[in-house]
């Protein structure tokens, strides 16, 4: 059975989704990719403000294309998460809930989804041009300096993913 939900995301829709699901996203989902979260990680040490509230918020990670005419943007694919693991736990703690990209994620960032509550969704590698279809409008928040790797705010619906890691640490993989 296909889920279906809302963000920004609630404990309740956290923990009501579970390793292995399929779940069809609505509404914002921001990008941020390695160079990205070093930023934001490094506005927090330094005591400044994130540049988007992220209670309850997604992040995927991917480093679009530009946008081809009449349409928000490029493609859109999955980029590696564990290179996100050494700053995912401190964002998490800022009230981030879900995560989007592929591959395995560290024992750290598995144990603060659990202790946020928050869930790691693995979008499907190789489908950025598919992906896209599914963005309705994109808007740059933060970072234009780091370009493909910039934040930016993109409206989604029913974007396609399936829960690789629950909150309570169960993982879902096809491929292990």
């Amino acid at each position: 059975m296909e889920k279906h939900i809302q963000t920004p995301l609630t404990d309740e829709v956290v923990r009501s989704l579970r390793a292995g699901d399929k779940v069809r996203i609505t509404g914002v989902v921001y990008t941020a990719r390695d160079a990205a979260h070093k930023r934001l990680c490094e506005l927090l040490g330094a005591g400044e403000p994130l540049p988007f509230d992220m209670r309850g918020q997604i992040v995927y990670y991917t480093g679009p294309t530009p946008a081809p005419p009449g349409r928000p943007i490029g493609s859109c694919g999955p980029t590696t998460s564990y290179r996100m693991d050494p700053y995912t736990p401190r964002l998490l703690a800022q009230g981030l809930q879900g995560l989007i990209g592929k591959g395995r994620r560290s024992q750290a960032v598995i144990d603060a989804l659990k202790a946020r509550p928050g869930v790691y969704f693995s979008a499907e590698g190789g489908c950025g041009a598919l992906l896209a279809n599914y963005v309705k409008s994109s808007e740059l928040v933060a970072f234009p300096e780091l370009g493909a790797e910039a934040v930016r705010r993109l409206e989604v619906e029913n974007f396609p993913v399936e829960v690789f890691c629950d909150c309570e640490g169960n993982i879902y993989s096809p491929y292990l």
